[in-house]
């Protein structure tokens, strides 16, 4: 198993998540979040804003379902700016176990 975290801009959440959920991938977890890139902030005349609003989506697949979900968020979060910064960054890690807690039962 492996959780994909994906920190996105928010105009383009619901779009991610509508296509994540149409290709099987329903359960979602979704939160504000606030950051900076390696551009540390943005700054627009005068005003730096040093933490830039983004939501963080948050999913757990089977391994070999992977490439289906990176590619769903990448072709749906990219903005197509040309030297845009800012469309966000994914992570992708390992899960050891995962539980329900209703009924104690282990996996997805």
């Amino acid at each position: 198993m492996l959780m994909i975290k994906a920190i996105i801009r928010p105009e383009k959440v619901d779009h991610v998540l509508s296509e994540l959920s149409d290709a099987g991938f329903p359960a979602v977890t979704k939160m504000d979040v606030v950051g900076r890139g390696k551009q540390r902030g943005m700054k627009v005349g005068d005003i730096h804003y040093d933490e830039i609003p983004k939501e963080m989506i948050m999913l757990v697949v089977k391994t070999e379902e992977k490439d289906d979900v990176l590619s769903i968020i990448m072709r749906n979060a990219k903005t197509g700016e040309k030297g845009a910064f800012g469309d966000g960054k994914i992570f992708v890690s390992e899960v050891l176990e995962a539980y329900t807690i209703s009924s104690g039962s282990k996996g997805l």
